[in-house]
């Protein structure tokens, strides 16, 4: 009788267990970087960067010369925005076209606000370029490339 009740709680215990890792498994937001990008308040993209890439093509081509492109990058390693924060628009080759520095978020607010006029001039000025930004932070001094920029 006493081995059958040792049988039953060692069975419950590994069962538990089993659960608990098979819901942690499924977790897409624990420990990852992730990113939200906002044309004003409409959300165009979110991504979690150990998700399967997909094309992350952000249309601008409803967008207007007063619309701000707004992006928000959460780091895994402090739940909150990266310190030294830039976002970068290079070409097919690598190359820098612009650079904008943010400011470390003070608050809740995480958002980077890039002018969409600012993009409108680059997209036209560099026509027939693959152009894509990029976000770097002292957390990512890689970079992370947020998507590409497409007005057509």
């Amino acid at each position: 009788m006493k081995k059958s009740t040792i049988n039953q709680t060692f069975i419950k215990v590994f069962t538990l267990i089993a659960f608990s890792f098979a819901a942690l498994g499924f977790t897409t937001r624990f420990g990852l970087d992730g990113y939200e990008v906002y044309l004003n308040n409409k959300l165009l993209l979110k991504q979690y960067v150990n998700q399967p890439v997909n094309l992350r093509v952000l249309q601008l081509d409803k967008a207007k010369d007063n619309d701000e492109l707004r992006i928000k990058y959460t780091h895994c390693s402090n739940k909150g925005a990266g310190t030294g924060r830039s976002i970068a628009l290079k070409d097919e080759q690598g190359n820098t076209l612009k650079k904008w520095a943010f400011a470390d978020a003070a608050g809740s607010d995480l958002s980077m606000v890039v002018p969409v006029k600012e993009l409108l001039q680059l997209e036209k000025k560099n026509a027939g370029h693959e152009l894509s930004l990029y976000y770097t932070a002292r957390e990512l001094p890689k970079s992370e490339m947020l998507g590409f920029v497409r007005v057509k």
